[in-house]
């Protein structure tokens, strides 16, 4: 058999970090080992909302599970657009609404209708793992913009400033954000804006992905980039149900955009997955109609999760975490602790060998800070039971305490 080639895309492309850990954790569980690897899962602990699950039922009793137009079903769009103007005060008609299998779809869309080879995209670390290599996917460069825990993990209108060059194509914001959970307030995101708005900047397009957007706490209101001025002809704003609407498994998300761009994405989506399930898409209409009462309530517990969760982070000397006011992630800094020595007389080097140990010793599972770009930090959702952070949070805690800074003795 001939030598196989693979498209030098896929080289371009980095081994994700995680896959060593989920990898581990599959191995264990048909082992039958207790794991504890709520804490490592983007994803809601709560079911949908039941609107949508009877929804979901209705459509396939009715016979609504045919092919949809491929920028989904005008129903659909039509709901995304007037919860865009209620609940985000956003204006978009239906023609420029492209309904997607998942907001990681539609970013790859704008991604690959909008960057090529020459192009630089900017984006903030620490960031969503996918963002890189989709920007690399597109022939184009990604700029890391480095963000720091003393400022929230907040983007600096400052650093942005000096990051744009004529090659910028587009900006990447992430708010609230995964991993750190930072929710920028409407006044950060207008300095952002304001960088944006200077003569030399009018090239720069951003990619707002407001996946979390409903998932804001202690009395924030998330602000849509697209409503701040000047700013709705140059923002693709990316949501979807998988977050607020604990509906992760319908793979469902959309883009909002200029009409230009919502053709060219839906172009490619032609040739790519064609429509999302006809299934899911009246799902979705039901969940963007649903009681949002529901949903707050849901965005309560979690808010006292993350409350736990720092608390419990706030025992372990060392450790330092900002209190992030939206998502379901914790981002705490334990570079403290790298390069100790482990009662088996190993020395844990990095995040990644410090997750592993903790997965082999404590049964526990988390993500190391390198699959999000950042060396010093791991990454916690505290979208899980009380009972599971506290076991998780307790058990990082023990490992990092048994960790000595003792050099291993000379052998003569």
């Amino acid at each position: 058999m001939a030598e196989l080639k693979l498209n030098p895309m896929i080289s371009k492309m980095d081994e994700s970090y995680t896959v060593a850990i989920f990898s581990k954790v599959s191995n264990m569980k048909s082992r039958g080992e207790k794991v504890n690897g709520a804490l490592c899962v983007g994803q809601p602990d709560f079911a949908p909302p039941p609107e949508a699950i009877k929804a979901t039922q209705e459509a396939a009793v009715q016979g609504l599970t045919a092919y949809t137009a491929v920028s989904g079903t005008l129903e659909l769009r039509q709901a995304i657009s007037e919860y865009l103007e209620k609940y985000k005060k956003v204006k978009y008609s239906t023609d420029e609404i492209l309904v997607a299998c998942g907001g990681k779809q539609a970013i790859y869309q704008s991604m690959m209708a909008l960057c090529q080879e020459g192009d630089e995209v900017i984006v903030p670390a620490p960031y969503w793992t996918s963002y890189p290599d989709i920007v690399k996917l597109s022939g184009a460069t990604p700029v890391i913009l480095e963000t720091i825990a003393s400022q929230g993990y907040a983007i600096d209108a400052a650093k942005l400033a000096t990051a744009i060059t004529p090659r910028t194509r587009m900006l990447i914001v992430c708010n609230p954000s995964n991993p750190t959970g930072c929710a920028m307030s409407p006044d950060q995101l207008d300095a952002i804006a304001g960088v944006l708005r200077r003569p030399e900047n009018q090239h720069v397009l951003v990619l707002s992905d407001e996946i979390y957007e409903r998932i804001c706490y202690d009395g924030l209101e998330h602000a849509s980039f697209a409503v701040l001025k000047d700013m709705w002809n140059r923002t693709l704003t990316i949501n979807g149900f998988s977050k607020a609407f604990s509906m992760t498994g319908y793979r469902l998300g959309y883009l909002a955009a200029p009409k230009e761009i919502v053709k060219a994405a839906s172009k490619l989506q032609s040739q790519i997955t064609s429509c999302a399930s006809s299934i899911g898409q009246h799902a979705g209409i039901a969940a963007l109609n649903c009681d949002m009462s529901y949903i707050d309530a849901k965005v309560r517990e979690l808010q006292e999760k993350r409350d736990l969760a720092l608390n419990l982070l706030a025992k372990i000397p060392d450790v330092n975490c900002p209190k992030p006011c939206g998502a379901f992630y914790l981002f705490p800094d334990i570079s403290a602790y790298l390069g100790r020595r482990t009662p088996e007389d190993e020395t844990i080097e990095d995040g990644v060998q410090l997750c592993l140990y903790l997965l082999q010793k404590y049964q526990v599972a988390l993500v190391p800070g390198i699959a999000f770009g950042d060396t010093k930090c791991l990454r916690l959702s505290y979208a899980a039971t009380k009972e599971n952070i506290t076991d998780a949070i307790t058990k990082l805690g023990n490992c990092l305490q048994s960790l000595t800074s003792a050099k291993k003795p000379r052998t003569s």
